[in-house]
């Protein structure tokens, strides 16, 4: 999900109308909930309806370097960039304009025209005889650099004619952003004919963001292994806003290895490594493993510890998954094959979901063909069954019933617009993806910037689980730390198990900054020295790393949900696993419980259809126990929540009694 963006925006655009549906129409998909987006949603409407003028998106652009010199600057540097934009045979008419827009995700320089003094000061001229520009600046939001238009007086554009846009053409340039990327653009979009609407040159010219030197480091493994088995870990060199710092070297020691395990001691990141390099030993015996790796840096040593790694026979493995992330290709960061190295070596993921908007971002993806079939295309590249899933999908981006992520656990799938009538309500697009290995999930469903209408009744077969956290906050009741904002009572995740929905949790990242599985290290989503910020993870139960096995373990609800550290948290009721429903209890039903913190344990809150129930904690890394429950009622459910000292979360799927 993006923050919502202006019309002049959104206007951007790419244009040609929806096909006509052909589903029926039931009166309550007709009937909007008080918390639908209209307005938001009129506007992209309006812009699928809007006429596009064959001198719309005419002539191209080239960005200006001199001699040897590369596209290239490090995040949040100052630069100067000059673009030539020419005019295409249809011109440009007298009242038409030119639109720039530095790649609106994440803090570029807003474009201005007012004071040379300022960051983002734009210069753009022409030597046509008469004509000059009337420029005006619009924001698209918290993060965004915002456009600056440029309306053609007193003449237009012939085919040939040059117009000279200078971006940080004053005396302290212009930043850049904020996250690492290649292919970062400088967007130029052309209104040929004057009624005030736009297309992009696609030709707009491409800056390869580079990293900062790296500031810390990140080591990831897996949480449950067998003893005897080899593993792997995966070791990254970050900067401070966790992007990947790809040309960096460093020789680290590994540390608190057990003993007799073959680990190696040290191991040497070099500039070829691209930031990340992974190791591997053996696991000799049952007990609990918390790995590190440090190097010395500036007269100072750095450490990064694994999350706990439990080596057990009868534990089930956990496999760590981020569902729903953003690329490039809509408002996030990155393109798609670098987003997918970053979760499968950086963030040492077992499984991810690139789910880029329907339709939302500079471009948007069910218009353009060419760019769903590289996502497809992505994530076929990226997944290899036994060693690391990935999931070809998309977020079904509706203002009025709810941002949903749709996962296909195949090698392909097809995009179903939110403004397509055939598909522009749940009940539509659950009906769509009937007969398919496919789940959709609700997200943020809670609050802001859109929650989800529940008016909708999610077929269990389609959506067995939800998304109860990601960096937009939890939004699984008004009683949860790290609340989303804007939580709205009656619609939070607990509200919909009251009223008797059975729903597995997961945690999804919806990271926009290209770090799938640590958007929680940004300080953009609230990190900081003594707290993590906001994120989210699933961890699911499976024995098998396959798209089949994690399907099946989602459909079964054997998963859990974290606010984005790898918290271990494996419970069983009755001896049923979580998620489970069950026909009775025992007299005396048993909760019997394992945590392994990756910091200092503050709380266990036992979460009963009737009350709350609190276990504390104290402190300690691990927690290990079973507790004799009273009273759960016929037809309720139970589950747990879990706080680490640092603000992590962590949350069981219920289970249900009935």
């Amino acid at each position: 999900m993006a923050w919502i963006m202006p019309l002049l925006f959104l206007l951007l655009g790419c244009g040609g109308a929806a096909p006509p549906s052909s589903s029926p129409v039931r009166k309550e998909d007709d009937l909007d909930p008080p918390s639908a987006r209209r307005e938001q949603a009129e506007i992209l409407l309006a812009d699928l309806a809007a006429q596009r003028s064959p001198a719309d998106g005419g002539g191209s652009v080239e960005l200006v370097l001199a001699d040897g010199e590369e596209a290239r600057i490090e995040c949040g540097e100052l630069g100067t960039w000059t673009l030539i934009y020419t005019a295409g045979p249809r011109g440009i008419a007298e009242g038409g304009a030119l639109r720039f827009l530095p790649d609106p995700f994440w803090n570029w320089s807003q474009p201005q025209t007012r004071d040379a003094n300022y960051a983002g000061y734009t210069t753009i001229e022409s030597s046509v005889p008469g004509l000059r520009f009337e420029t005006f600046e619009q924001s698209t939001g918290p993060g965004g650099a915002g456009s600056v238009t440029a309306i053609l007086r007193g003449a237009g554009l012939t085919e040939g004619a040059k117009v000279r846009l200078v971006y940080g053409a004053g005396s302290v340039g212009a930043a850049a952003d904020r996250y690492a990327e290649r292919e970062a653009r400088l967007w130029l979009a052309v209104d040929g004919d004057g009624d005030g609407v736009t297309r992009i040159l696609d030709d707009s010219p491409r800056i390869t963001v580079t990293a900062r030197p790296f500031t810390r480091l990140v080591l990831n493994g897996p949480s449950v292994a067998r003893p005897g088995e080899s593993l792997k870990f995966h070791v990254a060199l970050l900067d401070e806003m966790a992007n990947l710092a790809e040309g960096s070297q460093a020789t680290l020691r590994i540390t608190q290895r057990p003993a007799g395990w073959d680990f190696p001691q040290q191991v040497t990141l070099r500039p070829q490594d691209r930031g990340t390099l992974s190791f591997q030993g053996t696991a000799l015996a049952e007990g609990v493993v918390r790995l590190a790796v440090e190097t010395e840096l500036d007269g100072r040593t750095l450490r990064a510890e694994a999350a706990p790694l439990a080596v057990s026979t009868s534990l089930p493995r956990i496999r760590w998954a981020d569902l729903h992330g953003h690329s490039q290709l809509s408002d996030g960061t990155g393109t798609p094959e670098d987003w997918w190295r970053y979760a499968r070596e950086a963030a040492g993921l077992d499984a991810a979901a690139l789910t880029d908007h329907d339709h939302f971002g500079v471009r948007f993806v069910d218009q353009h063909p060419e760019i769903w079939s590289r996502l497809v295309r992505a994530a076929r590249a990226a997944h290899q069954p036994g060693e690391f899933v990935a999931l070809v999908g998309f977020e079904w981006t509706n203002w009025i019933h709810g941002h949903r992520h749709v996962l296909y656990f195949s090698d392909d799938g097809r995009i179903l617009s939110s403004l397509d009538p055939a598909y522009d309500t749940p009940r539509k697009l659950w009906k769509a993806l009937e007969g398919q290995s496919v789940l959709t999930l609700a997200h943020h469903s809670a609050g802001d910037p859109v929650p989800t209408n529940w008016t909708f009744k999610p077929p269990p077969q389609i959506e067995p689980v939800t998304e109860v956290m990601s960096v937009h906050g939890s939004s699984e009741a008004l009683d949860s730390p790290m609340l989303i904002r804007g939580a709205i009572p009656g619609n939070t995740v607990r509200d919909q198990l009251d009223s008797g929905m059975k729903l597995g949790f997961i945690g999804s990242g919806d990271g926009h900054d290209g770090h799938p599985g640590l958007p929680h290290l940004s300080p953009a989503y609230g990190y900081s020295r003594d707290h993590v910020g906001r994120g989210g993870l699933a961890a699911i139960l499976s024995e098998d790393l396959t798209r089949e096995g994690l399907y099946a373990s989602l459909r079964a609800r054997r998963c859990y949900a974290t606010s984005g550290p790898r918290i271990l948290l494996q419970a069983t009721l009755d001896g049923s696993q979580m998620g489970s429903e069950l026909e009775a209890l025992s007299a005396q039903p048993l909760l019997r419980v394992f945590i392994l913190g990756t910091v200092g344990l503050k709380s266990l809150d036992l979460v009963y259809s009737d009350r709350i129930e609190r276990v504390e904690l104290g402190g300690q890394r691990r927690f290990e126990g079973t507790l004799q429950l009273n009273d759960i009622p016929t037809g309720g459910y139970l589950y747990l929540r879990v706080e680490q000292q640092d603000g992590a979360l962590a949350w069981s799927s219920p289970w249900f009694v009935k």
